[in-house]
């Protein structure tokens, strides 16, 4: 089961920093959703992107893996609302069709990404976590459970 939850943490960080990329390069898109109520939506688009290249870094370094994964929980929840907003005024986005069906079946899967980064606020087996530093590298007393 390590080795899956392992191969599982590789993919939601490299899938959650290519969205955090993409708040920089088409932040247009992101600016659409933010609900009108939150002032400064292009701020808003550029922090939320950076927290998540930051988080899905984090969850591939060993230290800082649980509170990473307690980060990308909180940010999902904060994003929510603009899914939320794309919802209910179906907001067209590029890439993703415009259907109400479509909007109904991605606001749940929200909630399967705060499953699966809650996932890794539990301590792992170190010697077999995902990492970007050797494991060689990273001192003892650094090592969180």
């Amino acid at each position: 089961m390590s080795k899956y939850k392992e191969l599982l943490r590789v993919i939601l960080a490299v899938s959650i920093i290519i969205v955090g990329v993409t708040h920089f390069i088409v932040p247009e898109q992101y600016v659409r959703i933010v609900p009108p109520q939150l002032p400064y939506p292009l701020e808003l688009v550029y922090l939320s992107g950076f927290y998540e290249i930051l988080g899905g870094i984090g969850l591939l370094v060993p230290p800082v893996s649980q509170a990473a994964a307690w980060g990308l929980i909180a940010l999902f929840l904060a994003v929510y609302p603009a899914n939320i907003n794309m919802a209910v005024n179906l907001i067209k986005v590029d890439h993703i069709p415009n259907s109400p069906w479509v909007h109904v079946v991605r606001l749940p899967l929200q909630a399967v990404l705060i499953a699966w980064a809650w996932w890794y606020t539990k301590p792992s087996n170190r010697a077999q976590q995902a990492s970007l530093i050797p494991k060689s590298l990273i001192p003892q007393e650094l090592e969180l459970e």
